[in-house]
């Protein structure tokens, strides 16, 4: 698999600390994501979970989707999930906007399903956007050193 845009350094140093499904997994949903919204931005984030945020925008408030990789799994995450169509009840979650896929294969994801809730998410936050973005296609690393 031919990578769209280089792992930042911050972030893969912390990958590398994962097991070897949940990395490989997390490059080819990543790149999933990327081959969908190749102008998306992503910013990267070390909490409760490894999250690599994609937005429309350089702010977190203009996210679409997300990829969480916790200890043994990862999610697909919908930063407004609620808001958004799902007609095929792919998401999971009980939050007030943010909701889920779970990731196991990529089976989970690679499908035309997945693909029209990623487009559908983007198309919603670039409706929702406050502002016209100022950059696309950069890697901002949030984590702190």
């Amino acid at each position: 698999m031919a990578a769209t845009r280089k792992i930042h350094p911050d972030f893969l140093s912390l990958l590398e600390l994962k097991e070897k499904n949940i990395i490989d997994l997390f490059k080819d949903l990543r790149e999933y994501v990327l081959e969908i919204y190749p102008d998306a931005n992503e910013m990267l984030y070390h909490t409760h979970a490894l999250t690599s945020v994609f937005s429309i925008s350089e702010k977190l408030s203009d996210a679409f989707c997300m990829i969480n990789i916790y200890t043994n799994h990862l999610n697909l995450g919908f930063n407004k999930g609620t808001l958004i169509k799902d007609p095929h009840k792919l998401l999971t979650g009980t939050g007030n906007l943010i909701r889920h896929i779970p990731v196991a294969s990529p089976a989970d994801y690679r499908n035309k399903k997945v693909k029209d809730l990623v487009k559908a998410a983007a198309a919603f936050a670039v409706e929702d956007m406050d502002k016209p973005t100022v950059s696309t296609g950069l890697t901002i690393s949030k984590i702190k050193k």
